[in-house]
């Protein structure tokens, strides 16, 4: 039985400009609403030092997170989830990127 299909293919959209978990989080959701971070980590049950370590990308986003974020904010987990794999796979790219190109 498959809940969900996942096309092997799936990729993303390289015109959508490359922003972090946290950056997104900050930015898309905490801000328009003008909701302070501290409120947010009572409301999420994240600690306030996790969620600043997230919005200033030192922190990433894991399956927890995810669930808790998605508990208050209209994103599912899977949405935090896929936009931290795709941060990562990102960073990651750029940075062989870079070894490449150095001899």
């Amino acid at each position: 039985m498959c809940l969900i299909q996942i096309d092997p293919l799936m990729d993303f959209d390289p015109s959508v400009l490359l922003r972090s978990p946290g950056e997104v989080l900050l930015t898309d959701h905490l801000q328009p609403c003008a909701i302070p971070l501290a409120r947010f980590a009572r409301r999420t049950g994240i600690s306030l030092t996790t969620l600043r370590q997230i919005t200033l990308g030192r922190r990433r986003i894991n399956a927890e997170y995810a669930l808790r974020l998605s508990l208050i904010t209209d994103p599912t987990p899977a949405y935090w989830l896929l936009l931290q794999a795709r941060y990562d796979l990102a960073t990651v790219s750029a940075l062989r990127e870079v070894r490449r190109s150095t001899p």
